[in-house]
Order: C-alpha cells, then sequence, then structure tokens
C-alpha cells in the first residue's frame, strides 16, 4: 500500500498550475521579498568574512591592527550592491537563457563570463575605491593597473564553478552556492581592491 500522508517518503510532488513546468519553478516566485529578509544578511557577512580572511590570512594584520571599518564597508557592499546585482543578473541569464540542459549551461556561463564578469568587476574595484575616499583620477589610475589581473585571477575559478552552478543548481539557490564558494574570492578581491 502506498502512503500519501505528510510523514511519507518519498514526498508526494507537488501540483503545478497548467503550463508550470521546470523551468516556471525555478525562478523562486517570492524571492526578492526574500532576498531581502535572508539572503542579504547572509551575503553581507560572506563579504565580510572574505575581508577578515584577507586581512588575517593574507595580509597578516593581527587583531589589533584589524580595519573593521574595511570589514564593515565590504558586509555591506555584499547587502547592497554584489547581492543585488548578482542575483539580479541570475534572474535577467535565467530569462535569456531558459533551460537546464548542458548546453544552456555552458550558453549561461560563456555570457556570465564574457559579459557579466567584466562589467561587474569594472564596478566593483572602483565602487570600492570610492567609499575608501580615493579621488576620482586615483581611482582610474587603480582601475587600469587592477583590472586585467582581477580579470584573468577570475577566469581561472569561476568559469567552472558557474558552468557547474547552471547546470546543477535550482536558480534560488545559485546566489548561495557562489557565495559560498566566493568567501575565497571575496577574500582576493578584497586584498586587491584595498591594496593601494
Amino acid at each position: 500500500m502506498e502512503s500519501t500522508g505528510p510523514d511519507s517518503w518519498p514526498p508526494a510532488p507537488i501540483p503545478q498550475k497548467q503550463g508550470q513546468g521546470k523551468e516556471s519553478q525555478s525562478t523562486g516566485g517570492s524571492r526578492p521579498t526574500k532576498w531581502v529578509q535572508e539572503d542579504a544578511p547572509s551575503l553581507g557577512s560572506l563579504m565580510g568574512l572574505g575581508d577578515m580572511i584577507s586581512q588575517q590570512l593574507v595580509e597578516r594584520r593581527g587583531l589589533r591592527a584589524h580595519q573593521a571599518g574595511r570589514t564593515l564597508t565590504m558586509a555591506s557592499l555584499g547587502c547592497g550592491f554584489v547581492g543585488p546585482v548578482v542575483g539580479g543578473w541570475y534572474r535577467v541569464l535565467d530569462r535569456l537563457i531558459p533551460g537546464t540542459t548542458k548546453v544552456d549551461a555552458l550558453k549561461k556561463m560563456l555570457l556570465d563570463q564574457g559579459g557579466f564578469a567584466p562589467c561587474f568587476l569594472g564596478c566593483f574595484l572602483p565602487l570600492v575605491g570610492t567609499l575608501n575616499g580615493l579621488s576620482a583620477q586615483d581611482n582610474w589610475a587603480k582601475l587600469q593597473r587592477d583590472f586585467p589581473d582581477a580579470l584573468i585571477t577570475n577566469y581561472y575559478l569561476w568559469p567552472a564553478v558557474q558552468l557547474a552552478n547552471f547546470y546543477l543548481v535550482p536558480l534560488h539557490y545559485r546566489l548561495a552556492v557562489v557565495q559560498c564558494v566566493a568567501v575565497i574570492w571575496n577574500s582576493y578581491l578584497s586584498w586587491k581592491a584595498h591594496r593601494l
């Protein structure tokens, strides 16, 4: 006899509205509200953690020389810039290239890494410079110096991560998966963005 009660395993499939398939389920329905309530603080914490790792393990500042304001800035950027921009990008990308086949994942990764990654880094690095009080001229010089290296380093890590992310992970979990990997990337970005 097959059980269909609340404690049965495997759980019964969730009834779908007519015309609602796997792709429309992956959009996460009420995600914008959930983003504000749950994801933004998590993302901010992970960006802050990346900065702490950068200051303590990469730069070896020690606790007395730790720049708490810098960590707070990175955490704020995670909540107010990185999360909304990257999360929004994933929703746009899923609409531009719907589907979860290997070919779809490859197309998403190529568009993400060929178009979005350079633009994102080109905005992120000067934003950090501005928040750190750099003049427009100093910020431009820093961007010209750091952008090529940051983009090349990006290509060592993110294409493989994103290919797996786009192929294996539902849309509403992609930002979380990326941010777990990004603790290492955030450490690098924090070091690169704060290096004078």
